[in-house]
């Protein structure tokens, strides 16, 4: 699933207008030049409705190009950046931009149907990918060669609310880190009333399986086994992933009576001060006070429960498999400039999005390690306008965890193990054995299919 809300939208700049477009000095050949220089369309340029990030890309384009006169950037308006009805499409019928943006679980797929350029003869070029987390490049390297270079990445944590923790008389600097304490936690929060809820989560629109697949991999659990072939949710992980929202919801009562909820509803109950705790990557917090009411002095970030494992996602772009040398030195290029040098660039000018009023200082993306990412945390630091310390757990907790992508056939998966997640929040005498072994055989059928 997407994290609603992390990937910051992001554009670039037109390198001819609509005009110039129609004329010969922006026409280009299959060796992609044009004019003696190097030509290559990217996509992922949202509206112009998005006024601010719009020109920071338009600035950051130009800036590069003013540095590479020998390069033509040009970009496809796109917003979302994939649509997944038209992905495979595109790539099938060789329409994709020359540099594409990808989500994580798009890597191996695009790969395996060789529509990806094989990035391994030039990945010395990109001055940056020494100092990416390897479990984000470890993503784009398939069978020892790479194919991709990952843009941003988040991880799952646990938003929680500090007023209601006081009210309730936790210590707001210590959030829940196993699921016992949840459950605890959760009760203590939903004896406030008014209707106030301990701990809230999704159930429908495969939200639910996306949950349930983050908390079995906190619990040190799988999806499918290593080979892609087999369900592994049929398992004392995963009985006790929903044991547990079972006890939270019926022995407890600490879940509340409303159910089948989707991630609109838990960012409301969360925004409005009505809920303790829900799973969520750090994206989600700019959302709840911008658009639900929320107040960042109040929203703080635990680490994932559980202690073993957390779901990340992410993006990146990959290179089509038809660009030439040229255009893969190129787009290397653009990337580095764009993305990947810590502190700069779209993503890491920290001054410039605090003056624009963008939130500066929550703790993902975190893409980089060693002296890069010191760098990058000194800048964001220095530009912070949001209450660094409330993320000071989910920093010092998270770091440790396995990180594990989504599963393959994900959204198939999903809507089967949303039936398991709904019926123990909705039913008292869920069978939880049955309900795993029913999901069982049908991902076992979703991934002979696939």
């Amino acid at each position: 699933m997407r994290s609603t809300g992390f990937r910051r939208t992001f554009v670039a700049l037109s390198v001819c207008s609509s005009l110039a477009l129609a004329a010969t000095a922006c026409a280009s050949g299959d060796d992609g030049t044009a004019s003696g220089k190097t030509r290559i369309t990217v996509n992922c340029e949202p509206p112009k409705s998005a006024k601010v990030d719009r020109g920071f890309f338009e600035q950051d384009v130009a800036s590069f190009e003013k540095q590479h006169p020998d390069i033509d950037v040009v970009a496809h308006d796109a917003f979302p950046c994939q649509d997944p009805k038209t992905f495979d499409a595109k790539l099938a019928g060789g329409q994709m931009e020359d540099v594409f943006y990808t989500y994580f679980t798009d890597a191996r797929h695009v790969v395996d149907i060789r529509q990806a350029a094989d990035l391994t003869p030039y990945i010395k070029e990109l001055k940056s990918y020494d100092s990416i987390q390897k479990q984000l490049r470890d993503i784009y390297t398939v069978g020892g060669k790479i194919y991709g270079v990952p843009r941003t990445g988040y991880s799952m944590g646990l938003i929680y609310n500090r007023k209601l923790f006081q009210k309730a008389g936790l210590d707001p600097d210590r959030p829940p880190t196993t699921w016992d304490e949840v459950r605890a936690d959760a009760k203590k929060i939903a004896a406030l009333g008014d209707g106030t809820v301990g701990y809230a989560d999704y159930s429908a629109q495969n939200q639910g399986g996306w949950h349930f697949t983050a908390e079995l991999y906190s619990q040190g659990g799988d999806v499918v086994s290593p080979d892609g072939k087999k369900a592994t949710v049929d398992t004392p992980e995963g009985h006790a992933v929903l044991q547990n929202l079972h006890d939270m919801r019926w022995t407890d009562d600490s879940m509340g009576s409303k159910q089948l909820l989707v991630i609109n509803d838990v960012q409301q109950m969360m925004g409005s001060g009505k809920l303790g705790m829900y799973l969520s990557a750090p994206d989600n917090i700019p959302i709840l006070v911008k658009e639900k009411g929320g107040n960042y002095k109040d929203l703080a970030l635990g680490p994932m429960p559980g202690g073993k494992g957390t779901l990340i996602g992410g993006d990146g772009y990959m290179f089509n498999k038809h660009d030439t040398p040229a255009q893969i030195r190129a787009g290397l290029k653009w990337l580095d400039h764009m993305f990947l040098t810590p502190g700069t660039g779209f993503l890491g000018d920290y001054a410039r999005a605090k003056k624009a009023n963008a939130p500066v200082g929550l703790p993902e993306p975190r893409l980089f390690t060693g002296a890069a990412d010191a760098k990058d945390q000194q800048v964001k630091k220095a530009n912070a306008n949001v209450p660094v310390e409330n993320y000071q757990a989910f920093l010092d907790g998270n770091h440790s965890l396995q990180l594990k992508i989504e599963p393959p056939d994900a959204q198939q998966i999903y809507s089967v193990l949303d039936s398991a997640v709904s019926a123990v929040l909705t039913k008292k005498d869920a069978d939880i054995d049955q309900l795993l072994k029913d999901a069982s055989g049908k991902i076992d059928g979703i991934l002979a299919r696939g």
